[in-house]
């Protein structure tokens, strides 16, 4: 069995660490290279970095930035946010990151994500997917430009595509849950690990050590992400790893 991997994510706006709640009412957390140091001596797996608002400013991500966080980590560096292009992937890579996380411009054109695992490989090109439960068609709808925009797509749909597309990895955050602290939306990621067969990263509503345990003993996703809980110190990550090994989930 693979070892779950617990990833803190770094939500960062204009170089600081934001955090809100349902994707709006961001608070400033701090800085972004400190912040990434201290989770790489907590023994975290990997770190994902967002930049939250590069789509809708239409700007790229903040590479310099990238950079000096890269120096500071040597866990696995997932960056999203403004990426429109294969130069832009390529960008990215060169500035450290491991995987870069596609978004809104993959929802734009899904051959993105082709061109980005034929040039540096699926392992290399994470679709990140916003997800919000629409209680009138009683489906999860994509959402794009951080959140701000609705699609006509089904988040499962869309997940199946991707993958088709090319996509190694995805990293799905439930708008519903984002920063709710109320636990890990279940239904969707048992939703979306039979639909398929890539690693799954679960985002949006870790508020305590056991939403951790039941995302893992609930659904088959590979790792979970959490950001409030780790940046206030809610939560210590080794302290999630210890209370999963007690309740049998292998980590790292």
């Amino acid at each position: 069995m693979l070892a779950k991997r617990i990833i803190p994510c770094l939500d960062v706006d204009h170089g600081r660490v934001k955090k809100g709640v349902n994707f709006v009412n961001l608070t400033d957390v701090g800085d972004p290279v400190a912040i990434a140091a201290a989770y790489e001596k907590q023994g975290a797996d990997e770190l994902v970095f967002l930049d939250i608002t590069a789509t809708n400013e239409k700007r790229p991500a903040i590479v310099d930035t990238i950079e000096q966080v890269a120096s500071q980590v040597f866990m696995p560096l997932t960056v999203g946010g403004g990426i429109h292009t294969v130069d832009d992937m390529q960008r990215l890579l060169k500035a450290g990151a491991d995987k870069v996380a596609v978004n809104s411009a993959a929802v734009r054109d899904p051959q993105l994500i082709t061109a980005g695992a034929e040039k540096f490989g699926s392992q290399c090109v994470v679709l990140a997917i916003d997800s919000k439960w629409d209680d009138a068609t009683k489906r999860y709808q994509v959402y794009v430009n951080g959140g701000r925009q609705a699609t006509d797509l089904d988040v499962i749909e869309w997940a199946k595509q991707g993958v088709a597309a090319g996509a190694g990895e995805l990293l799905v955050t439930s708008m519903d849950k984002d920063g709710t602290k109320t636990g890990f939306d279940l239904p969707l990621y048992q939703q979306l690990t039979q639909a398929v067969n890539v690693p799954i990263i679960a985002s949006g509503g870790c508020g305590q050590v056991s939403h951790f345990t039941d995302v893992f003993a609930q659904t088959d996703v590979d790792a979970a992400l959490a950001a409030s809980v780790f940046h206030f110190g809610e939560l210590t990550i080794p302290a999630v790893k210890q209370a999963l090994k007690r309740n049998g989930v292998t980590v790292r």
